[in-house]
């Protein structure tokens, strides 16, 4: 029988450590600030955005809104960026995706200064990963590793196995859980035998955008299983990529949808802008 991953209660305890640094940067007269560039008036979009502002004052940093028109010029956009990249009261630069169609979101993310890069996607940041340097990392990924972290469970020398290879979670997850010397395996559509790979391991992190997808037969007794995926179910309910369920008997431990790795999402990317204003202030 697993045990609940609470990552609401995580999530509150790393944004209280975050919420106190800032605490001390402001008695030295130097305050942290995120920027969020929102384009069109996508609802999804707005209410993650709304969440980020709310937490982003909650921890004490500056919180900068920019909401453009869906109309808006990829020109426009990218000068409003730049601007961003040199206001020194700005740490941390947020252009909330997706982007309408007639923007570039690869041109939008290389022009974010690769300091300010909170969401780790400039290809500078991707690259630091890669090759194992101290880098901004991206705010899913970071917030599973320290999920796993919480269940007192070891990760070095354990098989893990991530079933997605999207270039914002199954790819950074992956040379996360390797930095931390796991054995990985990234699994995806195209694996022959799948749920045999997939009960092989100790760690499964789930991030296939499928509702429900990895029943009892993927999972390894025991093992910590990770589940990235927000979806709704045939009764239009919220439910993530594991049949948690099936799952939570065999599991080791699990993480819920609601309430897993999404609070972490926005936890970690108030502890990327910290690092990247603690960076530029030195």
């Amino acid at each position: 029988m697993a045990q609940v991953i609470d990552g609401k209660k995580l999530a509150k305890e790393i944004q209280e450590n975050v919420t106190k640094e800032v605490s001390r940067l402001k008695s030295e007269g130097k305050q942290p600030g995120l920027a969020v560039v929102l384009v069109g008036d996508n609802q999804a979009s707005r209410t993650y955005v709304r969440n980020k502002q709310k937490r982003t004052e909650e921890s004490g940093m500056k919180s900068v809104l920019i909401e453009l028109d869906e109309d808006v010029s990829e020109e426009k956009l990218l000068q409003t960026v730049e601007e961003l990249n040199e206001d020194d009261t700005i740490h941390g630069i947020l252009v909330q995706l997706p982007l309408p169609k007639h923007i570039s979101e690869e041109k939008v993310i290389d022009t974010i200064s690769v300091l300010k890069d909170v969401d780790g996607f400039h290809p500078l940041n991707v690259g630091n990963l890669f090759v194992g340097k101290d880098s901004l990392v991206p705010c899913t990924p970071a917030g599973i590793i320290e999920l796993i972290k919480s269940t007192g469970q070891t990760i070095a020398g354990k098989r893990a196995v991530v079933i997605g290879r999207s270039n914002i979670v199954g790819k950074p997850v992956a040379q996360l859980l390797l930095q931390e010397n796991a054995t990985v395996t990234i699994a995806h559509s195209r694996t022959e035998n799948l749920a045999e790979v997939a009960s092989e391991a100790d760690i499964l992190v789930v991030a296939t955008g499928l509702a429900k997808f990895v029943k009892k037969e993927y999972v390894k007794e025991g093992a910590v299983v990770i589940d990235v995926g927000m979806d709704r179910d045939e009764n239009n309910k919220l439910c993530g990529d594991v049949d948690y369920d099936d799952v939570f008997p065999k599991a080791g431990f699990i993480t819920p949808v609601p309430g897993g790795v999404g609070p972490m999402t926005i936890t970690m990317l108030l502890s990327n802008t910290l690092k990247a204003a603690k960076r530029l202030f030195d």
